[in-house]
């Protein structure tokens, strides 16, 4: 069992006041068998109304609503977990699907709906080629596909750190050979979903005990497959690991966007707008 604490705060600078219309926050870290929480709070500033609410996903999501001008916003996080993943996990998987190609149940499919659909194009089929070169037999062992599927995200393209916001698509990651981990994620999840798998994105946080003092945090990107009986499965490509170990998540959805910690609109001049800083520090209790 390891306890952490996470603080994340966001800044946003504007050049002259602007209003803030409301901001959709995802700061809170989903609780489960493997995540305690033992406390969480976000400070807003300038002064807000913040109101909680479950999305279909089941992420707990806080819209904070503004009056007046301002030149900054500040939203601020804090969290105190307990984190108790198995380092070694064993994935019980159903016979039927310890295979693959294997049919999920009718319900299965109805309830995991768009997360088996790629969501976008593939005119020329390459991604699905591409996917297809990792199934070496049919049948062939599923969760051995998987992992290599996983290392050859990561064996194709390079990390990049990138702080400019989007998501680049997958078949661009793919020839250009370099991502950030939300874009290995996307890959990932796409090219799952080419061979018919349920996949989704997750986004929070990389616990690094190796990590030196020096090196900046940020918050992490990964995916999570369905596989029946075992449920979901957690891959991180960007770190070529399996189970979420040292992975802290906030939210999952379907697409990339739909996990933005901070997002929002304002009004103002056009060249109001100054700039963002994220902080993140991941540290044990």
């Amino acid at each position: 069992m390891l306890t952490l604490r996470i603080r994340h705060r966001t800044t946003y600078l504007y050049h002259s006041p602007v209003q803030l219309g409301p901001h959709r926050l995802m700061l809170r870290p989903r609780e489960s068998r493997e995540l305690r929480l033992v406390s969480h709070a976000v400070t807003v500033s300038p002064d807000a109304a913040v109101t909680w609410a479950h999305d279909v996903f089941g992420n707990a999501v806080a819209t904070a609503s503004f009056v007046g001008m301002t030149d900054r916003l500040m939203v601020d996080s804090e969290a105190e977990l307990v984190l108790g993943a198995d380092p070694w996990p064993v994935f019980d998987i159903a016979v039927a699907a310890a295979a693959y190609p294997f049919a999920y149940t009718d319900a299965d499919w109805r309830d995991l709906g768009a997360l088996v659909v790629p969501q976008y194009l593939d005119p020329e089929r390459a991604l699905l080629a591409w996917a297809e070169g990792f199934v070496r037999s049919r049948p062939t062992d599923t969760l051995a596909l998987l992992k290599d599927l996983s290392a050859g995200v990561a064996a194709r393209v390079g990390y990049e750190s990138r702080e400019s916001e989007g998501t680049q698509a997958p078949l661009e990651t793919l020839a250009r050979g370099l991502g950030s981990c939300r874009d290995l994620a996307v890959l990932f999840v796409e090219a799952a979903r080419c061979l018919r798998f349920g996949a989704r994105l997750c986004s929070g946080y990389l616990y690094r005990p190796e990590r030196l003092a020096s090196e900046m945090e940020s918050t992490h990107a990964w995916a999570e497959v369905y596989v029946p009986g075992a449920g979901w499965i957690t891959f991180d490509p960007t770190n070529r690991s399996v189970g979420g170990r040292n992975l802290i998540p906030v939210a999952v959805a379907r697409e990339i966007w739909q996990v933005t910690p901070v997002s929002g609109a304002f009004t103002g001049a056009g060249n109001a707008y100054r700039g963002l800083w994220v902080e993140v520090a991941v540290t044990p209790v």
